[in-house]
């Protein structure tokens, strides 16, 4: 159902396909998802309504979707994982090696390049250390809450105390990954390969572009479904 108080994030944890319109506007779903689509458009020169009318659009589709909103908070960190951790664990050393060999081949003729490699090797260092921190302490944590509700148990309070406190820790970190990549997309004209790109340039802006757009769904995942539940989860013991 459109309405006009629903976040952005909210669209998309129904739909994922609302991700698609989004995109479109280059209106932030996963880090900035706690806005409206009035309060997105405010400073943009597009009109709301017509955002609106794409999304009922997309509404009135029939979804192939998964609907990641429906599942147990357990499942859902397992998919994170097994899906999204994986995936930057595998690509990020992959790409770093990619960006250093295009800097040595066409850093003089593309400056940019040495940004885009600096930006890129930074996220990937804070990544590790922030998806160790999901996987050692606040996913175990959740999993810990889903078994004790479906006992009838009680929890003991954990050593961050509450769970929105490593919560708003991952969420500013997902901001800083963000607009890292706002930042990447930049410097790279959206992936746009220059007239004298090889095919390492190909291949390295096209992962680049994918692990972007992977980061996004992760990051939706976790701000917009996993992190609220885990918070009303809490309330409830």
């Amino acid at each position: 159902m459109l309405t006009k108080e629903k976040t952005i994030g909210e669209f998309v944890a129904e739909d994922f396909r609302a991700a698609q319109v989004f995109r479109k506007y280059k209106i932030d779903f996963c880090c900035k998802g706690n806005r409206t689509v009035d309060e997105a458009c405010e400073n943009k020169k597009y009109q709301a309504e017509d955002i609106y009318k794409e999304l009922a659009n997309v509404s009135n589709l029939q979804s192939g979707e998964i609907d990641f909103n429906s599942w147990p908070l357990d499942l859902l960190t397992d998919y994170i994982e097994k899906t999204h951790h994986r995936y930057v664990e595998e690509n990020s050393p992959v790409l770093v090696q990619y960006l250093n060999k295009l800097c040595k081949v066409h850093g003089e003729r593309h400056p940019e390049l040495f940004e885009i490699t600096e930006l890129f090797t930074g996220s990937a260092h804070d990544l590790a250390e922030h998806l160790q921190k999901e996987e050692t302490v606040l996913f175990p944590f959740i999993r810990k809450m889903v078994v004790a509700k479906q006992k009838g148990e009680t929890i003991e309070t954990p050593h961050f105390g509450t769970v929105e406190s490593p919560v708003t820790m991952m969420k500013d970190e997902h901001t800083v990954e963000g607009d890292r990549f706002v930042k990447i997309a930049e410097l790279t004209n959206n992936y746009q390969i220059p007239a004298d790109g090889c095919g390492t340039y190909q291949v390295a802006f096209k992962m680049l572009e994918d692990f972007e757009n992977d980061l996004h769904k992760h990051i939706h995942l976790e701000n917009n479904i996993l992190f609220p539940k885990a918070i009303e989860l809490e309330k409830t013991f």
